[in-house]
This record gives C-alpha cells, sequence and structure tokens, in this order.
C-alpha cells in the first residue's frame, strides 16, 4: 500500500508552492507523521535554503532537519547522469527516502522546479526518481499563457510519456488555468477525449494573489532598500512599467498594479508617480523602483517626507536600470511561511477547487490514530467550511480581529460580519493591508436592525425592571447588539472576548439566548491538543462551584460538545479519590454526580463510558490505571475530563497547557439554544479563527437540532 506521493511539474512557475501547501495540508488531516522530501533542489535556491522546503517545514513545523530533506542540486544530479553514474544518483536517493520512510508514516515528496532550461531532462528525471521511489505521482500543468488546446495536448502528451515511463498517476491538476478554459472545454471534443482519463483531473484558476510578486518580494530578490511606504510592501506587482519619457506621456502607461522603475535622478517621474497613487483618475500602482545608484537629491526627500503617509512603498537599488530590469522580470510570486494571507489563500483555493476527500483516498493509505493539533485544527477548517455559517465579531475594530477576519474568509471558513463604524473599520483593515471585502459591517446604533433589537430586548427584560432607555443602552453595545443577531436568526453564532471579560461576552446569552430544552445549567470545555491525542476539560471557565446535578449535567454537555468535534467521550469525574478509595464532602458530590448522569444518560438514550470518582493520573495515565482501576472502561483512556469545581478546573487546564505544551482551544460554550463563544484577552489570530470554526461547527449542528 502507498505511503508517499511525488507531486511534479511539467515546466516552471506551475504554482506548484501552492499546491504542496494545499497537499501537505490534506495528508496531515489523515497522517500525522509526515516528511517532506526533494530529491533535487535548485543550485541558486532563494535565500540559503530551498524555498518549498523552507516553507513546509516552518508553515507545518515539522519535525525533521533540513539537511534530510533533499539529496541532490540540480547541476549534481546532471553532472553524475552525463558521466554515466545514473545508478549512483537513484541509489544515494533511495538510501535518503528510506531513512525518512523508516521513521515517518507518509512522505510527501516533491519534483524539481524546471529552471534548469531543459524540462525534458527535468520531467525524466522526476519520472524515474518517482518511478524508484514507488511514489504515485500528483501532475501539475500550468495553464499560464496558454490556450485551451495547447493545455489539453500539453496535458495529454504528459500524461502518456509518464506513464510509459510506468509511473502511477494519481491525479492531475490544470493549475493557473484561464477563466474560459472550463467552459471551453466542454465545447472541444478533443480535449473531452485527451482528458478522458482514469484518473481525476482538477482545474484551479490563476490567482493573482498568488501567482504575482509583491512589493517585499522585490525588495528580498533585489536585495533593495526601503526609503519610503513600508507599511504597504504586500502590494502586488502585476506589471513592470521602465519610466524614461516625459510626464504628459509616461502617465498614459500607467496601470493598475505597475512598478515604476526609474532612475534616481528622474525626480519629476517619482514625484508623477506618488501623485497618481492619491489620484482617482489614475489607476493604482504597486509602488516604485529607484535605479542606478542615485540618490534623491535632498529637495525631494524633503518632499516626500513631508507627505503625510507615503501612499506606496518606494524602493532603491544600486544597479542600472537595465540589469534591474533584466532581473526583475525572471521574478514571481513566492509564498512564505510567514505571509499567512497568502498561505490562507493558497489553502483556501486548494480545497475550493480539488475534490479533497477523493484525492484522498487515491494518496492516503490508512488513517493514522493519533491526531496532533494541527491534523485537529485542520479537520475544524474542513467542517466549518463544508457548510458556511455566518458568525458575529462584535470587536470590529481590533486588530487581531481584523487580521483573523482576512484567514476566516480567505479559507473560507464562515460568513463574518463585524460590528462597528464601516469607515472606521475599512480604513484601519487598509492600512494593516487586510482584505476584508468578504466581510459585512454593520454599526448598531445606525442600523435598520437597532429599533427592533431593543423593542425585542425591552420586550423580553421587562419583567426584570428594564426600561426603554436601559433598553436602547444595551443594544447600543456591540456584545449585546451581536447577541441579539444571533436570537433573531439574522447570524449562526457570535464569537467575543479578545478585548472584554468573559462575563461581558456571555451575560446577553444567558439573558435572552437561553439554555437548551433539558439543560439546566451553561457551561463550557477547553479542547486540549496535545502532540498525539485530543483531549476536552470541563468546566473550567463559567460555572464556580456546581452541585451533584449540575456536575452531572456538565458531565453530559461535555460529552455531547466532544462528540462535535469528533472526539470519542469516554467520560472521567475527578476527585482526589479513585473509587471508593477516599471519603468526604468533595468525594460524595463526585458520587452523586456519577449516579445522576447515568440516570440522565438512560433517560435521553445516551451510550458512552462515563466513570467516577477517578483521580487525574488514573483517568489519564494507562499504566496509572492498571493498578488503580484495572477494570474501568474509562480509567487510563479518558477523553472528557469533568473537574469538580472551577477552582480545580482552571488552574488544571492552565497547568496541563503549560507543562505538556499543549494548545488549549476554548472556553467552547454549551448549552446554550445558539453558539456564543468567548475569547481569551490574551487570544492570537490564529485562536480567533479556530474559535470561529468551533463555532460554526456548533452552529450547523444546532440547526439540525
Amino acid at each position: 500500500m502507498a505511503n508517499n506521493l511525488y507531486v511534479t511539474a511539467a515546466e516552471e512557475r506551475s504554482g506548484k508552492s501552492a499546491i504542496i501547501l494545499g497537499t501537505m495540508q490534506m495528508i496531515l488531516k489523515e497522517i500525522s507523521r509526515i516528511a517532506i522530501f526533494r530529491p533535487i533542489i535548485n543550485d541558486h535556491v532563494f535565500g540559503r535554503v530551498d524555498h518549498d522546503l523552507n516553507l513546509i517545514l516552518k508553515y507545518f513545523n515539522l519535525d525533521l532537519e533540513y539537511n534530510e530533506t533533499h539529496a541532490y542540486t540540480l547541476s549534481q544530479a546532471r553532472q553524475l547522469i552525463s558521466s554515466g553514474q545514473e545508478e549512483i544518483l537513484y541509489e544515494n536517493i533511495l538510501k535518503k527516502y528510506k531513512q525518512l520512510e523508516s521513521r515517518y508514516d507518509f512522505v510527501l515528496c516533491e519534483g524539481t522546479d524546471f529552471q534548469g532550461k531543459d524540462p525534458g531532462f527535468e520531467l525524466d528525471l522526476n519520472a524515474n526518481i518517482a518511478a524508484n521511489l514507488g511514489a504515485p505521482v500528483l501532475l501539475i500543468v500550468s495553464g499560464r499563457d496558454k490556450t485551451t488546446e495547447e493545455i489539453c495536448t500539453h496535458t495529454a502528451i504528459t500524461i502518456d510519456t509518464l506513464e510509459e515511463m510506468g509511473v502511477d498517476i494519481a491525479a492531475c491538476i490544470v493549475n493557473r488555468s484561464p477563466d474560459t478554459f472550463l467552459r471551453d472545454t466542454a465545447t472541444n471534443a478533443k480535449c473531452r477525449e485527451q482528458f478522458s482519463r482514469p484518473h481525476p483531473l482538477y482545474v484551479i484558476p490563476e490567482n493573482r494573489a498568488l501567482g504575482n510578486p509583491t512589493i517585499d518580494d522585490v525588495k528580498r530578490w533585489l536585495g533593495a532598500e526601503v526609503l519610503y511606504g513600508r507599511p504597504s510592501m504586500l502590494n502586488l506587482v502585476d506589471n513592470y512599467l521602465v519610466a524614461a519619457m516625459q510626464i504628459s506621456n509616461f502617465l498614459e502607461y500607467l496601470k493598475e498594479g505597475s512598478l515604476i522603475i526609474t532612475p534616481g535622478d528622474r525626480s519629476d517621474i517619482i514625484i508623477a508617480s506618488l501623485a497618481s497613487r492619491i489620484s482617482s483618475a489614475y489607476p493604482n500602482i504597486s509602488g516604485i523602483l529607484i535605479t542606478g545608484g542615485i540618490e534623491l537629491s535632498h529637495s525631494v526627500q524633503r518632499l516626500i517626507q513631508g507627505w503625510t503617509g507615503i501612499p506606496v512603498p518606494v524602493l532603491f537599488v544600486e544597479s542600472h536600470t537595465y540589469d534591474t530590469v533584466q532581473s526583475v522580470t525572471e521574478l514571481y510570486g513566492r509564498i512564505e511561511p510567514t505571509d499567512t494571507k497568502r498561505i490562507a489563500t493558497a489553502l483556501g483555493w486548494f480545497a475550493k477547487y480539488v475534490n479533497v476527500p477523493e484525492l484522498t483516498k487515491r494518496v492516503v493509505a490508512q488513517r493514522s490514530t493519533k491526531i496532533t493539533p494541527r491534523m485537529f485544527e485542520y479537520s475544524l477548517v474542513e467542517k466549518a467550511s463544508r457548510d458556511k455559517q455566518h458568525i458575529v465579531l462584535p470587536e470590529g475594530m481590533g486588530e487581531r480581529i481584523l487580521n483573523a477576519t482576512d484567514i476566516i474568509l480567505r479559507r473560507g471558513i464562515a460568513e463574518i460580519t463585524l460590528l462597528g463604524k464601516e469607515d472606521e473599520i475599512r480604513t484601519k483593515a487598509s492600512k494593516l493591508n487586510l482584505n476584508i471585502e468578504g466581510a459585512q459591517i454593520i454599526d448598531p446604533t445606525g442600523s435598520a436592525y437597532y429599533d427592533d433589537f431593543v423593542l425585542t430586548y425591552f420586550d423580553i427584560r421587562k419583567h426584570r425592571g428594564i426600561v426603554m432607555d436601559v433598553a436602547r443602552d444595551r443594544m447600543s453595545d456591540p456584545t449585546f447588539f451581536g447577541t441579539m443577531m444571533v436570537h433573531k436568526g439574522l447570524a449562526d453564532g457570535m464569537v467575543s472576548g479578545s478585548i472584554t471579560t468573559t462575563a461581558q461576552t456571555i451575560r446577553p446569552a444567558f439573558e435572552f439566548i437561553k439554555t437548551k430544552p433539558g439543560v439546566s445549567v451553561v457551561s463550557s470545555i477547553f479542547i486540549m491538543c496535545f502532540q498525539s491525542k485530543v483531549l476536552a476539560f470541563g468546566d473550567c471557565a463559567v460555572v464556580p462551584n456546581p452541585d451533584a446535578h449540575q456536575l452531572a449535567e456538565i458531565a453530559l454537555s461535555s460529552a455531547e460538545t466532544a462528540q462535535i468535534f469528533n472526539i470519542e467521550p469516554r467520560v472521567a469525574l475527578l476527585s482526589y479519590s479513585t473509587g471508593a478509595s477516599g471519603t468526604g464532602d468533595d468525594v460524595d458530590k463526585v458520587v452523586q454526580a456519577t449516579a445522576i448522569a447515568k440516570q440522565l444518560m438512560a433517560e435521553r438514550g445516551l451510550d458512552f463510558p462515563l466513570e467516577g470518582p477517578l483521580q487525574y493520573d488514573a483517568a489519564f495515565d494507562l499504566e496509572v490505571a492498571k493498578f488503580k482501576s484495572p477494570d474501568s472502561a474509562v480509567a487510563g483512556k479518558a477523553t472528557v475530563f469533568i473537574f469538580p469545581d472551577l477552582n480545580t478546573g482552571n488552574n488544571t487546564y492552565k497547568a496541563v497547557q503549560r507543562a505538556a505544551n499543549a494548545v488549549a482551544m476554548g472556553p467552547v460554550l454549551q448549552g446554550l439554544n445558539k453558539p456564543v463563544n468567548d475569547l481569551s484577552r490574551g487570544c492570537t489570530v490564529q485562536d480567533i479563527v479556530d474559535t470561529v470554526a468551533l463555532t460554526a461547527i456548533q452552529a450547523q449542528v444546532a440547526k439540525r437540532h
């Protein structure tokens, strides 16, 4: 059975880096121990390490040393083949591959970049390596700058060539295809015949955000100095314009995304370019590149420095204009490990156009029983994006919230509404170089919903003495307004708390979303992601000192929530005593809670292992369980840990999080009619993304019930 995959292109600039990202994510959802291997890397890599290896190793945080991930450079491979030492080449590649295979459950292999100006040689080289490794091939064919018939013919010839060399084709991806490709192939009988293959073929359209370089890419490629406009370094470059004519003529050539290349002594061009960027009459250029090592005159520098908010980056290089142009035209968009926006775009684009479940079945031999934090995160994103829900984020002006919104929209996790003043939110997002165009923005007090929300709140709470003025104040609060959106069905869930307390976040939900039928208490769990398993800890955030009945309710709610996130519930109610080994009021409460929980399970038709009291070590560690509770169905195998009170639970989850270097997602509130979840005020952008995905999945379940 296959435990590897070889991803290879058929030419340069195929967008292979984005495909490798998507493929690695796909496999990591099924298999935890995975290695990346590039048998052949480029001679002159971008930086001191191979770009794609660096990207995969750092972004996915693989437990792998860089020197283990490759065998030869392209020139070394060519020299061995031309000198008749081909067998040495393949033998050493296989040897290095086997070292990885012995330590990992899956090895994802990547072919060459086709930058050696001999695509036929590199295609044969990749085919031979894949055949020697016994790896099926995921073929990437580029549709860039090709007609429909050229794409079809090139794809068919490449597949035939690989199959003739004994390579098993897992699937083929036509990447960077023109917008008309699918429509044209539907009416082209020759293309349909060429694509009639036993393996799947996927078509991914061109995406400028992935294929085009940013100004930051230009800076690193040329070793340029940034003079001005550093906040806009992620502007995309769509074309290059060498400016050497009079301004009146030069302005006619400006296009959207132009990088203006001009010597430093052309102050008129530089000033006109900057002025064009703030004029609505001209397209938005991406930046200015000053060449020739000619510094700007003092007066021009003074003029620019006095400009409030330089509209675009201005770069400076020592090389002459001709040499600079020759170099920069060889640059294309590269995805860096720290470029979260581009990575999110690549992953979302892959998931949108590739049938991931189908491809997974073809390339993954078997599912690993271990679940890593990243695997769990991917499963959340996939589950959330499968049936997108509408999540409202009341803290619309928060920088972390805006960064998370950009990623959520790029990856297609959920539809987002931000609360706040639209012009202020969009201005801030623009300054942060974030794309939140897909988000709805609502100003609570200026909204068409405001008066209706006020009346609804007044009707719900008037028996508590609420008057109309108080109702208006409450609905002016973004948290109350967002919760009312969920209550009224205008949003499916809410996530808040990055700048507010837990009490402020969940109080409105207690007031008018209320608890589900049959549930007497709102509680929470933390999803605790260890290196090889995922557990649920409850309640660590809401109920300070539950009585026995409340503790039983928390146990059942936690088990049901765990099931939502594909955690098979084996519930341990914790105490300082295991079984009948101890006595005291605290132990008695857990004994009573266990009995009540089992009775409620029978009444509700629930069926999963539940035991208590158990000590934490007996519930967690199989070796301890063999001694303390040898016949238990839960001890040593527990997945849902129920703490007797908030003091114990909160301290334990934080201690375990730090000591075991676990990822803690939550708190996830449970027991409400509709999902509302709280963020830690110290949350990261990724924490927000994860919580939105968790909330979206809860909303999916709430709709089904």
